[in-house]
């Protein structure tokens, strides 16, 4: 997959599969790649796309959180060289220590012949090696790169990447172009759009976002799916208060998106408002 650059030495590589981003970062000190891609062999083809560049070693790798389309080519830079630093929000590592191959195989993959499921079945999961709480930063001598953790959202474990002199931001899955958030069983729908609330605090007008999914964006659409988060955050609040049961909130809400897409979201909102927040079924 070709890499475009989308600022002053970012380059990003959208990937057919999964429709997923894939980052690097230049500096005199090397480069920094931000996320790995979903099995060893997408791993490996990301670092020969990478030695395409011609602008570099790999100095450092960040997962952007645990999901396996994100992590699991981590290998293939191990492989490459086995000292290279792995960075990842302490949440993340503690998620993809949990994670197997096998399992993983068996959530996404649409049947046994799926033509990627052998490749992921066939991974090592390496987990990164350098975690942090909050934020830190990578030194590429030249320039540095901020990695913050905004807090829980599509994930217990998101960050973030800046790139402050080239005013980039690379989301992960905090942003997704090509659909909807994802708001899957891990995600925490009453939290992320205040996690957005940060995110969009690290921007401006003139800001780069690339988003975990799909094409590259700007501030304004952040905003936009931000504030499309927060109806159905406070939707959830407004329907739980009421005392409407879990099993006709879908029904009885007015949603951003297709209700479809919520089920998981709307459950797990239920189930990490404060009990004070909801009051009993209506009758």
């Amino acid at each position: 997959m070709v890499f475009s650059e989308v600022a002053d030495r970012v380059w990003v590589a959208r990937h057919e599969w999964y429709d997923v981003n894939v980052s690097v970062v230049a500096g005199d000190r090397g480069l920094v790649v931000v996320d790995t891609h979903g099995s060893a062999a997408a791993g490996r083809r990301v670092l020969d796309d990478v030695r395409r560049l011609g602008a570099g070693e790999v100095v450092a790798v960040v997962n952007t959180h645990a999901h396996f389309d994100h992590a699991f080519g981590n290998i293939a830079f191990r492989e490459a060289d086995p000292g290279v630093p792995i960075h990842a929000h302490e949440d993340a590592v503690a998620s993809l220590s949990a994670t197997s191959p096998a399992d993983t195989a068996a959530t996404w993959a649409s049947g046994a012949d799926d033509p990627r499921r052998e490749e992921v079945l066939a991974t090592e999961v390496v987990l990164p090696d350098h975690t942090f709480s909050s934020a830190t930063v990578l030194d590429l001598g030249d320039r540095v790169l901020e990695l913050v953790h905004p807090g829980p959202a599509h994930t217990a474990g998101d960050l973030v990447v800046l790139v402050p002199d080239a005013q980039v931001l690379l989301a992960g899955d905090l942003v997704e172009e090509s659909g909807p958030p994802a708001l899957g069983a891990d995600s925490f729908p009453m939290q992320w759009p205040l996690s957005l609330d940060i995110v969009l605090g690290l921007t401006t007008g003139a800001s780069t976002v690339v988003p975990g999914h799909g094409a590259v964006v700007d501030r304004d659409f952040v905003e936009v799916q931000r504030n499309e988060l927060g109806i159905v955050a406070e939707t959830i609040r407004d329907l739980a208060g009421r005392g409407v049961p879990v099993d006709e909130a879908l029904a009885t809400g007015e949603w951003p998106w297709d209700p479809r897409h919520l089920e998981t979201a709307v459950r797990r909102g239920y189930e990490q408002l404060p009990r004070s927040q909801k009051r009993l079924p209506l009758i």
